[in-house]
């Protein structure tokens, strides 16, 4: 797993799964790569800071994501994470095999 800093956002996280990549936001999925395509969970205030942006499915099965085309603009980066974060559900504990 690796930590970045986004912009003064904080922890941005990822985690490979089947080929592809989770991406975390202070340990909440926020979305992943699918295919070369960075997609984010269509929360409200995503869908109001990406009016245009493409709904896509990650894979055959999945819910609808948004299609982010402009992850080099690093304030609108830093500005989704921090709307996101409170519309994301909290990470599920870890229960330990017995």
């Amino acid at each position: 797993m690796t930590i970045r800093t986004c912009s003064g956002a904080g922890e941005v996280s990822s985690r490979a799964m089947m080929g592809e990549y989770v991406i975390y936001y202070r340990d909440k999925v926020i979305g992943g790569i699918y295919d070369d395509r960075f997609l984010l969970k269509p929360t409200k205030s995503a869908k109001a800071l990406l009016p245009e942006a493409e709904m896509q499915l990650p894979y055959e099965g999945a819910k609808e994501m948004l299609l982010v085309d402009s992850i080099e603009n690093r304030s609108l980066m830093a500005a989704l994470l921090e709307a996101m974060y409170p519309e994301l559900p909290a990470p599920k504990k870890k229960t330990r095999a017995k």
